[in-house]
């Protein structure tokens, strides 16, 4: 891989992928609005994990048989959508729950980091991306270093995205001390996680 020429267009291929809403944008943005910065930071590092083992499976071939078996991916595009409906489910439900309204949101650090793994172990737009558009980078003699370089810069990008997005989402925590904005915070995320859950199995 003649890595000095295909590096800008991959790493403005990768920025503009990051960049376009999908099922962590919305979520992370919200969790750390509601349930503040160290929740959010947690779900970061999950949401890198996630990528990273698909990154990793993708490299070691699994991409190969995901191409000669269709019906994989759309069982990992299924799981997804379904998960973020479960998701939506449980905010709605927590709106409901007096708990999730003190300081903190009811949710800490291990349930953003586990949610941020479990989102992005079943996230198709990661698998999309790893599947059709980092193969279009390399070259038949490309080894799988290659592949783990280029995954390693994109999972880079994606992670100072999403950093952004919890930094930012996380300072209106404040404002969020409200018990009433919070109940309507809830039931925002769980409308906004249904609307994505629909446009992903839309794209399916």
């Amino acid at each position: 891989m003649d890595l000095p020429d295909q590096l800008g267009a991959f790493l403005l291929t990768a920025l503009v992928i990051e960049v376009t809403p999908g099922p962590n944008m919305a979520w992370l943005a919200l969790l750390s609005a509601s349930a503040g910065r160290r929740a959010g930071l947690a779900a970061v590092s999950g949401v890198a994990l996630g990528l990273t083992v698909q990154a990793i499976l993708a490299a070691l071939g699994v991409a190969a048989l995901v191409q000669l078996w269709p019906g994989l991916f759309q069982a990992l595009h299924f799981a997804g959508v379904g998960f973020l409906v479960w998701l939506a489910w449980q905010s709605w439900r927590d709106a409901a729950t007096p708990a999730h309204h003190l300081p903190g949101g009811g949710e800490g650090a291990s349930d953003g980091f586990r949610l941020g793994l479990i989102t992005n172990l079943l996230n198709p737009k990661a698998a999309i991306f790893f599947l059709t558009i980092l193969p279009g980078f390399l070259v038949a003699t490309d080894s799988v270093g290659d592949v783990l370089l280029l995954s390693a810069i994109y999972l880079g990008i994606a992670t100072l995205v999403h950093l952004i997005i919890a930094l930012a989402a996380g300072g209106l925590r404040p404002w969020l001390a409200d018990p009433a904005v919070s109940v309507w915070m809830h039931r925002f995320q769980a409308v906004a996680l249904v609307l994505v859950a629909i446009w992903l199995l839309g794209k399916g």
